[in-house]
C-alpha cells in the first residue's frame, strides 16, 4: 500500500485537482483516493487549507463607491439595459501567482511527507536492529551459561568419564558419557554414529540388574553434550539401533553396537 501511495503522490493529480485541472477520469481517480485512504485525504485537506489562505491573501477589496452604484442602478427602473459585450481578458497575474505558490507549498510538503516517511522507516529499522541484538545477546548469554555450567560438571573430580567404542557393526561410532554419581548427573557427548537406514535411530540403554532400561535416543544432528537420565545403581551403559518398527520394551543382542560397564562406585 506504501507503494501504490508513493506512486500516487508522485503523479501530482492531487495538486492538479485542488486547482481543478484534471480531467473527468482524472477526478474519479483523485476522489477515488481520498475516500480510501486517510493519508490522501489528510494532504488533500491541507492542500485545501494553503490554497484558501493564499486566496485570502491576495484578495482585492473592491470599492465602496461600485456597490452604491449597482444598487443605485437597480432602483432606477427606466434606467435601459446595456448589453455587454464579451471580452476575452487574461488571466490576472496575482492569479497565476497564488497557483504557482500553491504548487509549490505542495511540492515542498510532498518533499517532506516522504523525508518524513524515510525517516519512520529508518527509526523501525534501528528499532528492530536493537530488538534482535538484544534477542541474540539473551541467547549467546543462555549458550554461554550452558556451557559454563557442563564444563563445572565435566571438570568436577566426581565426574567419571566413560568412552564408548562401536562393534563391527559400528565401527565408526564413537561416545563419551560423564557420570557423576554424587550430584547424580549424566551427560553424552556424540562424537559420530553409524550410518543410520530409513526409520532406525540409536538408543541408549542403562543395565540395572537384569534389565534394560531406555535413556533416550540420540540426535545425530546435536552435536553438543547431551543430558541423559541419572539411573541410580547401573551396572553399565549400552547402545542399540532401533527402528520404529521395534516393541519400545524388546532390547535384543543383534541390535547392540556398543556397551561398558560402570565403576562399582556408580552401584
Amino acid at each position: 500500500m506504501e507503494k501504490k501511495l508513493h506512486t500516487f503522490f508522485q503523479s501530482r493529480l492531487l495538486d492538479k485537482y485542488v486547482l481543478d485541472e484534471t480531467s473527468a477520469s482524472e477526478s474519479l481517480k483523485v476522489e477515488h483516493y481520498i475516500e480510501t485512504y486517510p493519508e490522501v485525504e489528510s494532504e488533500y485537506l491541507r492542500l485545501q487549507n494553503n490554497l484558501e489562505i493564499l486566496a485570502k491573501a491576495n484578495a482585492v477589496e473592491a470599492p465602496k463607491f461600485i456597490l452604491d452604484n449597482i444598487l443605485n442602478d437597480i432602483k432606477e427602473e427606466e434606467t435601459p439595459v446595456i448589453k455587454m459585450e464579451t471580452s476575452h481578458r487574461k488571466t490576472p497575474w496575482y492569479s497565476i501567482a497564488a497557483s504557482i505558490v500553491a504548487l509549490f507549498f505542495a511540492g515542498a510538503s510532498f518533499m517532506m511527507y516522504e523525508q518524513n516517511q524515510e525517516l519512520l522507516q529508518e527509526n523501525q529499522v534501528v528499532v528492530d536492529e536493537i530488538f534482535d541484538l538484544r534477542s541474540d545477546i539473551a541467547i549467546n548469554n543462555k549458550k554461554l551459561d550452558d556451557v559454563m555450567r557442563q564444563f563445572m560438571k565435566l571438570n568436577n573430580p566426581e565426574t567419571e568419564k566413560y568412552v564408548l567404542r562401536g562393534n563391527a557393526r559400528a565401527k565408526n561410532l564413537k561416545t563419551v558419557a560423564y557420570i557423576n554419581a554424587v550430584e547424580k548427573t549424566s551427560m553424552i557427548d556424540v562424537v559420530s554414529l553409524p550410518h543410520l537406514e530409513k526409520g532406525e535411530f540409536v538408543e541408549v540403554y542403562a543395565q540395572i540388574e537384569d534389565k534394560f532400561v531406555s535413556l533416550g535416543i540420540l540426535d545425530p544432528s546435536d552435536k553438543k553434550m547431551q543430558t541423559l537420565p541419572y539411573m541410580e545403581n547401573a551396572l553399565g551403559l549400552s547402545l542399540r539401533i532401533r527402528s520404529k518398527t521395534d516393541k519400545e520394551a524388546n532390547a535384543s543382542d543383534d541390535e547392540l553396537i556398543a556397551e561398558i560397564e560402570l565403576k562399582a562406585k556408580n552401584n
